[in-house]
């Protein structure tokens, strides 16, 4: 599986390395923000894997690439600033976990159990 006739590996440290040139020359960006973007960047490679991966487990790679997309997204809004409570977090979280739910069942369907022999 490529991205642009690459890696995704590799594209994900392009993606590293053009933040720290950035940040170095023109972004005033402190070093938790720039982490948040990569793991941002690096959670939605992991969502385009699973994505175009899916056929292979039903879907559930995909469900847990989203939300750890997620979850990089609540700690990249956090840094830059939001103000959530736990509960509120969780809250977020839920709601994607059911939505996530709701669309992985629709592409997936049981495994086909065979006889113990």
């Amino acid at each position: 599986m490529k991205i642009f006739g690459r890696e995704p590996a590799v594209i994900l440290g392009f993606v590293s390395a053009a933040l720290q040139l950035l940040t170095a020359f023109v972004l005033p960006l402190t070093s938790d923000q720039v982490g948040a973007i990569n793991a941002i960047a690096a959670a939605a490679i992991g969502v385009w894997t699973a994505f175009v991966t899916r056929a292979a487990d039903g879907g559930s790679s995909l469900h847990s690439a989203v939300l750890g997309f997620s979850q990089a997204g609540i700690t990249l809004a956090l840094v830059f600033g939001l103000s959530l409570s736990g509960e509120q977090t969780a809250a977020i979280m839920a709601i994607v976990a059911t939505g996530l739910s709701l669309f992985v069942r629709q592409v997936s369907s049981p495994k086909a159990v065979g006889r113990p022999y």
